[in-house]
């Protein structure tokens, strides 16, 4: 089923007179490294943008993600959704294997990405987004002990977003020209509103960062049956918008789709209203 502005306008949570900034939503982050601090900057950029009320930063990128968001806490402490592996290689993860497996554990929301996939794939709970490509898709289901080739998912995206969402027990986000996003037993859901610019280096930090802060600030009802791919589809429908903003026909990069979010979230929120 195709996911509209309408429908992921529903999903953004508008603060009142009486928020603060523990109410209005705390993201854990755990992304980047030293050979790709900047997908750590810009998903928190992205988180930041999408409106939240505090972002904590607990991965190995902490110098140049301070120093684009000052406001960003690297301090342990309580938080509402986790955002984990983007910017990482499941290969050589050190430290932040245990941060992984912390996040995984808790009774928190989780995005995971890039390094944290296969984490996921041999340890699946409720409340887990997954965000692959296909080739990550492809690693993740043969970690679970299902082989197939890139090429059949690239054939039929949809179909594979159904079936890893079943047999790996986790909501998927299949990133692609049009985002499929399945949820176990639950609806699928399709965006297509992004312009192929879109196809760019850390476009997919920035995504993630979008939905860390959406499963934040609908903390409550994260976990709801069909909550998860939801937010995951609401956050497609930002991310798409915010980069046609910042494309109006011509190329773009990661940062300034970042940059855009908050232009789509307005957009939103008018066509909600009107």
């Amino acid at each position: 089923m195709p996911w509209a502005e309408r429908d992921a306008a529903a999903h953004v949570a508008v603060p009142t007179a009486v928020s603060d900034k523990y109410s209005r939503g705390v993201l854990g982050v755990v992304t980047g490294s030293s050979a790709y601090p900047g997908a750590a900057v810009l998903g928190v950029e992205a988180a930041a943008r999408t409106g939240i009320g505090m972002i904590r930063y607990l991965g190995d990128a902490t110098e140049p993600v301070l120093a684009r968001r000052p406001e960003v806490v690297s301090a342990p402490g309580r938080v509402q959704a986790w955002l984990i592996g983007s910017g990482t290689d499941s290969q050589d993860l050190g430290l932040l294997a245990a941060l992984f497996s912390d996040a995984l554990a808790s009774a928190e929301p989780v995005i995971a990405d890039a390094g944290a996939l296969e984490s996921v794939a041999l340890a699946p709970r409720r409340g887990v987004i997954v965000t692959p490509h296909f080739r990550e898709l492809a690693r993740m289901l043969a970690a679970g002990g299902t082989r197939v080739d890139v090429a059949d998912i690239a054939a039929d995206p949809g179909r594979w977003a159904v079936r890893a969402a079943n047999r790996l027990g986790v909501t998927v986000l299949l990133k692609g020209a049009t985002t499929w996003i399945a949820e176990p037993d639950g609806p699928q859901l399709s965006v297509s509103i992004a312009p192929p610019w879109t196809a760019t280096a850390g476009a997919g930090d920035v995504l993630g960062g979008i939905l860390g802060a959406l499963l934040a600030t609908n903390a409550a009802t994260a976990v709801e049956p069909g909550m998860p791919a939801r937010l995951a589809a609401s956050a497609a429908v930002i991310h798409g918008l915010a980069a046609s903003i910042a494309s109006r026909g011509g190329p773009i990069t990661a940062l300034d789709i970042a940059e855009r979010v908050p232009d789509a979230v307005r957009r939103l929120l008018s066509s909600e209203s009107g």
